[in-house]
């Protein structure tokens, strides 16, 4: 299997972040803690470029970028805590192409390795890491007409969630106040939707159209649709979609901010999940 980006890091809540925000961004990333599981992983995998910690168990990443520099001339940037300029030195030397210290900003790392894939030659080493979504691209194409039929009896229906369905929904139709005892038109307008949630497939239909969502961006729609019309905190949805609550708010923000361009008609002056400041965010529908 191909991939874009490898990172050889013992900090695995750090290196697993790193990796979802590079898949937000269209660039395939994997992640490994030591220089044995690197080493393993590079006979199986085509890589493109390789994120390395110095400070690794038993083998070192310095002794890790040596080793490799003997067979290999894949693009090795040093990712380390360690601030020395003899440091640096020692990286740039032993075959390292570049040297970001921690801790580092994932947008700025992200803006480096894709610097490097453009510079790369041969069809399918782009920075958009578009080949390596090709086989997850392909089997969501084939499932749709597998799934046409249900699709349709689900848009189809009315009244809520049909027994035996393992789809959620929501909307107007299947609240018990109704929209149309409202006398302002626009109001109608920007509420009247119905959203399904199709956990099989990790997609949403949104009045009628088919929304493709990764899986991080629908655990957070469905943690969001599950409370929605209440504020759902940060630290909630951090424990619900990560399973921890110490990640960083970027993370949270970079994946709302897909939701709303993915689901909203004006991503800019979101009319389904607002932004409740200083606690959390809400689903309106």
């Amino acid at each position: 299997m191909h991939y874009n980006c490898l990172i050889v890091d013992d900090e695995a809540d750090l290196a697993k972040m790193t990796c979802e925000y590079f898949e937000l961004f269209d660039v395939s990333c994997a992640c490994v803690a030591d220089a044995a599981s690197c080493k393993e992983f590079l006979l199986t995998h085509e890589v493109d470029i390789l994120l390395l910690d110095i400070n690794l168990s038993e083998e070192s990443g310095f002794a890790l970028c040596k080793s490799l520099r003997e067979t290999s001339d894949i693009p090795i940037l040093f990712i380390s805590a360690r601030q020395s300029d003899e440091d640096i030195l020692v990286a740039l030397n032993i075959g390292g192409d570049d040297y970001i210290k921690k801790p580092y900003t994932l947008s700025i790392l992200l803006a480096k390795v894709k610097a490097v894939l453009k510079r790369l030659p041969g069809k399918g080493r782009e920075a958009t890491g578009k080949d390596g979504q090709a086989a997850e691209n392909g089997r969501r194409m084939a499932e749709k007409d597998g799934q046409a039929a249900e699709n349709g009896r689900q848009m189809a229906e009315k009244d809520g969630q049909a027994p035996g369905s393992s789809r959620q929904t929501a909307g107007n139709n299947g609240e018990a106040a109704e929209i149309s005892g409202r006398e302002e038109e626009d109001a109608a307008d920007d509420k009247a939707c119905r959203l399904y949630l199709d956990e099989s497939i990790f997609c949403a239909f949104l009045d009628g159209r088919r929304v493709e969502l990764k899986a991080k961006e629908f655990k957070l729609l469905q943690c969001l649709f599950e409370n929605r019309n209440t504020i759902v905190t940060k630290e909630k949805l951090f424990e619900k979609v990560w399973g921890d609550a110490f990640f960083g708010d970027s993370t949270l923000n970079v994946h709302i901010r897909r939701l709303r361009e993915k689901l909203e008609k004006d991503p800019g002056s979101p009319k389904l999940i607002k932004t409740v400041w200083g606690t959390g965010y809400l689903l309106e529908i």
